[in-house]
């Protein structure tokens, strides 16, 4: 069912959706509905903003490290200077969402939009839309969940003194966070500093895959400049501890009056042995410590892993007693984003001692296959066993599963049941893992809209909603599994068998 025409062809189109909602589909033996999980969880979705905004150059806004990361030809070729338009359509977009049925709804502000030089004064134009815009979610009745950093620092910063790589982005970051929470914070409880720490640091700074680009041969991809040996470990070091500065001013200043929360997000994948050979064994527990330690370690415990201190040596940085103090315990929460699980083959023996970056310090051979595959096999075990090696490993800290979704290429089909069957997998398993103890809060679905995407630009749709690029108003279209969503988040029974069938919402 391709789009063709889709503004003539969408009644037309509708009616193959609610027909197509009806048909019998087979996933799981797992019943559970909306009731089954605890007073206070939360059901959502998120996006962020340079994926959707658009307006790239307007009202004020300056260019960030996305932005230059994008216009040199990477994300897929593809750029964010319209994305979703929705800073012009953002009511649209909301209204969507209550139909959905949206509990919540996480999304990041561009922070060169809010403060387009870095530092220093507020850009009105920007004040203006993110106060509409939370006003908006409000009027709804869905609860925002915000994100100060998700993946686009201020490109100015980043010319200034390299960004992430230095130990002044502490200070700029915490003045940036502290005009969030006294604009924002009187309607926001929930905030992220920054999204997915680990993986931004790997794949910015030792592969050269995401903004801001850098690496070193023979680690990244078209190296021009940076240090995959020293730099992932510096940018890590520098985010902990601008995370802790901002989580020290906002319990200071604005805990007694506010009574928000602040966490911190990491990127969850959950590695297996490839064998049950002792050695695959180890090397997963290394791939872990590695990529989930690396983070929850400092916060929990006050510093990092000594499998990865032992590897790295001088190359990771050391926290002084009062920046050990700082970071350990400066989590209200744990974002989660899991897409898929990986197994890890030992090569301890065979790797070069003399030619190390972050992979290499692991020490093994990590596959990634389906990261490059056009879908995410449904591994929902993955996500029940990283949640219970979150609550055993670091003490059961408040999670909230902040992206979780299925990709697929994006061809304008409207009929993605692999999303559905995904969706329907992990959401299971997180009800599993809620049984089985884990202090898990929130889901949030990865994404509400078709975006752009940071590695595959337009040509990946994760969203419930197709939007159409080829249509000047850049139309929304519900897919089947918005569809099923809102049909969960309405208290209908998840689909379980072939005598479930989805009733129609007019969403």
């Amino acid at each position: 069912m391709m789009l063709r025409n889709v503004q003539s062809n969408y009644s037309f189109l509708l009616l193959l959706v609610s027909i197509q909602c009806l048909l019998v589909i087979v996933f799981s033996t797992d019943h559970y509905n909306r009731a089954d999980f605890p007073p206070g969880f939360v059901f959502g979705a998120g996006t962020s903003a340079y994926q959707v905004e658009g307006a790239a150059f307007e009202d004020g806004r300056t260019p960030s490290i996305w932005d230059t990361f994008a216009h040199a030809g990477f994300s897929g070729g593809a750029n964010g200077d319209i994305a979703c338009d929705l800073y012009h359509k953002y009511k649209e977009d909301v209204q969507l969402m209550a139909e959905t049925g949206l509990e919540a709804y996480r999304f990041s502000i561009s922070w060169s939009r809010l403060i387009p030089g870095g530092r220093g004064p507020v850009n009105p134009k920007g004040l203006q839309f993110y106060n509409n815009y939370i006003d908006e979610l409000i009027s709804q009745g869905i609860q925002p969940h915000v994100t100060l950093l998700h993946s686009d620092l201020p490109q100015v910063l980043e010319d200034e003194y390299g960004g992430w790589l230095s130990r002044k982005i502490v200070k700029d970051f915490t003045a940036y966070a502290e005009v969030c929470f006294k604009e924002f914070g009187d309607r926001v409880l929930y905030w992220t500093t920054i999204n997915e720490a680990n993986v931004f640091a790997i794949g910015g700074y030792d592969h050269g895959i995401i903004p801001p680009g850098r690496c070193s041969p023979p680690f990244g991809v078209n190296c021009s400049r940076g240090n995959s040996s020293t730099e992932p470990y510096i940018v890590v070091h520098n985010m902990l501890l601008a995370h802790s500065s901002t989580m020290k001013l906002y319990r200071r200043n604005y805990k007694s009056i506010q009574h928000g929360f602040v966490g911190f997000s990491i990127y969850g994948f959950w590695f297996v042995p490839y064998t049950h050979s002792v050695d695959d064994v180890n090397a997963a527990q290394r791939a872990n410590e590695f990529y989930t330690g690396w983070i929850m370690n400092p916060l929990i415990f006050g510093d990092y892993p000594s499998v990865m201190k032992k590897a790295a040596g001088t190359r990771i940085p050391t926290f002084s007693k009062y920046e050990a103090k700082l970071v350990k315990g400066s989590v209200d929460f744990i974002g989660v984003n899991h897409y898929t699980t990986a197994s890890v083959k030992d090569r301890s023996s065979s790797i070069q001692k003399n030619t190390r970056d972050f992979g290499a310090d692991i020490e093994a051979d990590i596959s990634l296959e389906a990261l490059a595959a056009d879908q995410y096999p449904v591994i929902p075990s993955g996500l029940y066993e990283f949640l219970d090696y979150l609550k055993e490993a670091y003490g059961n800290p408040p999670i909230y599963i902040q992206e979780n979704g299925q990709k697929t290429r994006r061809n304008g089909t409207l009929n993605d049941t692999a999303r559905i069957e995904y969706l329907h997998a992990y959401i299971g398993s997180v009800l599993d893992a809620v049984r089985n103890g884990s202090d898990t809060r929130g889901y949030f679905a990865w994404s509400l809209l078709d975006g752009l995407e940071l590695l595959g630009g337009y040509g990946l749709s994760y969203g419930l909603y197709y939007v159409d690029l080829d249509d000047k108003e850049l139309t929304r279209y519900p897919k089947l599994s918005a569809y099923w969503y809102a049909n969960f988040l309405k208290g209908k029974t998840s689909i379980t068998s072939a005598e479930d069938k989805l009733p129609i919402y007019n969403l």
